[in-house]
């Protein structure tokens, strides 16, 4: 009889010891997903990151960095900004690298 009470014991921890380790698994899973969808936002709509493209653009036509200072309310509004302003500014920069190159021959 008292077998059989530290079975149904053993099975019951071992049983609620799964589902913890189950819960906790799939808490992990969705709290490292979320980084990873901020940073892979689209900003291709947003106005501030549109700026940020035309600063980055005429700023690397000009060979300067950051010409303008911008300030911004929202973080947001900043990150979208400096993404634009970057990825306008890398674009700029490997086309003026491989212009270069073939003037060079």
């Amino acid at each position: 009889m008292r077998i059989r009470t530290n079975l149904k014991q053993c099975v019951w921890i071992v049983a609620m010891a799964a589902c913890f380790v189950i819960t906790a698994g799939t808490g992990r899973a969705a709290a490292s997903a979320s980084p990873q969808e901020q940073h892979e936002q689209d900003y291709s709509k947003n106005k501030n990151y549109k700026l940020g493209v035309r600063d980055g653009r005429d700023d690397g036509a000009k060979n300067r960095d950051h010409y303008k200072t911008r300030k911004f309310k929202k973080d947001e509004d900043q990150k979208a900004y400096e993404t634009g302003y970057q990825s306008s500014r890398q674009s700029y920069q490997q086309g003026y690298q491989q212009g270069s190159q073939g003037d060079h021959k």
